[in-house]
């Protein structure tokens, strides 16, 4: 297991998530506790990027219910195509918001939070087992960098699962 990450702050966006990518992937390996390995990840991408909020809701009982996470108090639970993360999880792809404020149904936690992405995580079988929520406080901050290494960021919590 890695005991401290190694990102340059004078890397880029896409850089610094090569670097990060095998780092987490050695926080994960061989921990099968989900939720041990949701708070890494999250902790991860909150120590490497200094994103506003990162974190994960899990399906449980039919909503999001908040997970493991990095920054401040968020909402506990998230119905189904509700605001930002029940979109991901209806729509079944990663959503990117560049202004929170033109979302419509968008669920304001903090109203510091300007741009959201989302990632849908899937099990083994295909199933939206939990979203991936990473906010910022800076307007346009999330593009396709982005999703691409925060789905595969997702992909090391369960191992054989399919892609979004």
């Amino acid at each position: 297991m890695a005991e401290e990450l190694i990102i340059h702050e004078r890397w880029s966006r896409e850089e610094k998530y090569r670097a990060l990518l095998p780092q987490m992937e050695a926080l994960t390996e061989g921990e099968t506790d989900v939720t041990a390995n949701m708070a890494n990840v999250a902790a991860a991408l909150k120590q490497a990027f200094g994103f506003f909020w990162v974190g994960f809701y899990v399906v449980k009982e039919g909503v999001l219910t908040l997970g493991p996470f990095q920054g401040a108090v968020a909402c506990t639970r998230i119905g189904y195509g509700k605001g930002v993360c029940g979109t991901a999880w209806k729509e079944g792809r990663t959503v990117i918001v560049p202004d929170v404020e033109r979302f419509a149904g968008h669920i304001a936690c903090s109203s510091a939070s300007r741009s959201e992405i989302v990632v849908p995580i899937r099990d083994g079988e295909g199933t939206i087992v939990a979203v991936l929520d990473v906010d910022s406080d800076s307007l346009d901050d999330f593009g396709a960098v982005d999703a691409l290494y925060l789905e595969k960021a997702g992909g090391l919590l369960y191992p054989g699962r399919v892609c979004p």
